[in-house]
């Protein structure tokens, strides 16, 4: 059985490491024990992943219910820390955002992902002292059921405005979920050097940004201080491409090079299950 504590422990220690740390993100039990098998120390789920995977747009259109079945099989499966993708929590006030926080930590997780997006093109992001209050009553939780809590920002993401405000903007509500407890700032779409040293020292807790072709790599964010990599759903997107692939060139080759060349025995595969 997994100790929490230590889990946690753990999870932590990675963002306290030098080196910059990449935290890969599962949707289902093949995915996180295939990561845990490549070494990683800790990996997350992605939202896009398990919702599409299940016939669901991502944005919370699949139940919470679904959702934390697929999540609980994720955090048994492997020994390593897992931190959930909770998108804006499931709920539509606080006290149901934490009863569902306290349902994902009794899956043995250890933390948290929880955005400030609003999926509404005309007001991309919520109310930033609304999204305080959340974040103050996860910490609250925290103090009895410890989760640590990524706080994500999506300026950059959803473009808001431009580079100047996009800017002000984050370093504006990385500062306020750091005093409300958030353990670490989350800012996908953020991925020119100069912004991202720039935004390193206006924030003192962990970073975590969210990879991608134009993000610096390893030993540069390493060198400008950023704790953490995201893949996000880059994985599962991969992994669907690869079947389209495979798809094409059986139905217009009728050959079977992209299954077959260079893939994992079936006893292979199937022994894992049983690790």
């Amino acid at each position: 059985m997994k100790n929490n504590s230590q889990q946690m422990t753990t999870f932590r220690q990675l963002h306290e490491q030098q080196a910059t740390f990449i935290l890969p993100n599962a949707w289902d039990v093949i995915s996180a024990v295939m990561f845990e098998q490549c070494g990683f120390k800790a990996l997350g789920t992605t939202s896009a992943g398990i919702a599409t995977s299940l016939g669901y747009k991502d944005g919370e259109h699949i139940r919470f219910e679904e959702m934390l079945i697929a999540v609980k099989r994720i955090v048994s499966s492997v020994n390593i820390p897992v931190t959930v993708d909770i998108e804006t929590g499931y709920g539509e006030t606080t006290t149901e955002i934490i009863e569902n926080i306290k349902r994902i930590i009794k899956t043995g997780a250890v933390g948290i992902n929880l955005e400030d997006g609003t999926g509404n093109a005309s007001d991309p992001l919520h109310d930033l002292d609304a999204q305080v209050e959340k974040i103050t009553a996860i910490k609250q939780l925290s103090e009895e059921n410890p989760v640590f809590l990524n706080a994500r920002t999506d300026t950059y993401w959803l473009n808001v405005g431009d580079e100047e405000m996009k800017f002000t903007e984050t370093v504006k509500r990385a500062n306020a979920f750091e005093r409300a407890g958030a353990d670490c700032i989350f800012i996908p779409g953020l991925t020119d050097e100069s912004t991202i040293e720039r935004v390193r020292k206006e924030i003192s807790v962990p970073i975590n940004l969210l990879a991608a072709q134009a993000l610096p790599t390893m030993e540069t964010l390493t060198n400008i201080g950023i704790e953490r990599v995201s893949s996000g759903s880059a994985p599962f997107r991969a992994s669907a491409t690869l079947v389209k692939h495979i798809g094409e060139e059986l139905i217009n080759e009728g050959t079977f090079h992209r299954m077959m060349d260079d893939v994992m025995p079936y006893g292979e595969v199937t022994q894992l299950m049983n690790e």
